[in-house]
């Protein structure tokens, strides 16, 4: 009979250990390094800002953070690993917009999602470059009406290039045709650095990258600007009207943004939360974005879901408009 009590001393110090007796997670947060993985190659946006991001982050939480690169599938392999892995504030994502259109494209072709967006919790967007229209300064278009009016008296004859099949450019070109009620004729490339050779090549006649990729070939009077996808002009292109401002009811933005996996525990998210604050005001890390000449628009979590759910809907919208298109093989 005196086993009983004895187990029952047991039973409540071990429910008393699970409900709060042992260190909360956060409390010695972090002592071991953090890995930020970026889906994409080396010398792409999100790595470029996810590496000095990541020294940023090291010297405000004080412990070693290592970016590792994980390509594949259009950055669906190293979301994928993002998604999956342990929640504990080791593994962080650094990533583009285009995590919300691969699980829309996997429903397009009946695919088992590589990973959902509810995977993710998200922590800051880190910068928001709008996309800009570009042709060769030869070309005969001077505004978006000479682009828009020839690609009426030509349908499908003017052509676009861009990094793949629902890539940024893609869908933003395809944005701006709805919009203009015209048709053009895509030529997706291996990535971005191909579809700018092949519109300088006069490959293709136009192209939707960011105003940081195209400035050095603006000012040396190899590419002109037509217009800009942001809410207002780019500050290095203040000539240049945005769509919006023609009449076209268009956003687009090739955004970066830093989530962690759902489930991480909340004082571990703030404390990320916190660093990554900090991060974006690091001499460094702002010397590092302003070579790059891609501004840091920060948003911390709550403001940051907002966008994204917002921006989510509008890129799910093209996809589905685009429908099914198979890569070529």
């Amino acid at each position: 009979m005196r086993a009983r009590p004895n187990a029952l001393v047991v039973v409540l110090a071990t429910l008393a250990v699970l409900a709060g007796g042992s260190p909360a997670p956060a409390q010695d947060y972090p002592n071991r390094p953090i890995t930020v993985l970026v889906p994409y190659a080396p010398g792409g946006t999100a790595d470029l800002t996810g590496r000095p991001l990541a020294a940023a982050l090291e010297r405000a939480l004080k412990n070693p953070v290592v970016v590792v690169n994980k390509p594949g599938a259009g950055g669906a392999v190293g979301m994928s690993a993002a998604a999956h892995s342990k929640p504990d504030g080791y593994t962080l994502l650094v990533t583009l917009s285009s995590i919300s259109v691969i699980p829309e494209a996997d429903r397009l072709f009946d695919r088992k999602p590589a990973y959902t967006p509810d995977q993710f919790a998200p922590l800051a967007l880190i910068s928001a470059d709008p996309a800009v229209l570009v042709v060769r300064a030869e070309s005969p278009w001077k505004t978006v009406k000479d682009f828009v009016d020839d690609a009426k008296r030509r349908p499908g004859e003017i052509s676009f290039s861009s990094s793949g099949i629902y890539g940024p450019a893609h869908l933003a070109m395809e944005m701006f045709a709805h919009s203009a009620g015209i048709k053009l004729r895509h030529i997706p490339y291996p990535g971005a650095g191909p579809a700018m050779t092949a519109l300088l090549g006069g490959h293709a006649d136009a192209l939707a990258p960011g105003p940081a990729v195209v400035m050095p070939m603006v000012r040396g009077g190899k590419l002109r600007v037509l217009a800009g996808w942001g809410g207002k002009r780019v500050g290095a292109l203040p000539d240049v009207p945005t769509f919006k401002e023609l009449g076209h009811d268009i956003e687009f933005y090739t955004w970066v943004g830093a989530f962690a996996p759902a489930g991480t525990p909340e004082p571990v998210l703030q404390k990320v939360r916190a660093a990554l604050r900090q991060a974006v005001q690091d001499a460094e890390f702002k010397g590092a974005m302003g070579k790059l000449e891609a501004p840091i628009t920060y948003l911390d979590a709550p403001e940051f879901k907002t966008f994204w759910d917002t921006d989510s809907r509008r890129l799910a919208e093209i996809v589905r408009r685009i429908g099914k298109v198979e890569e070529k093989k």
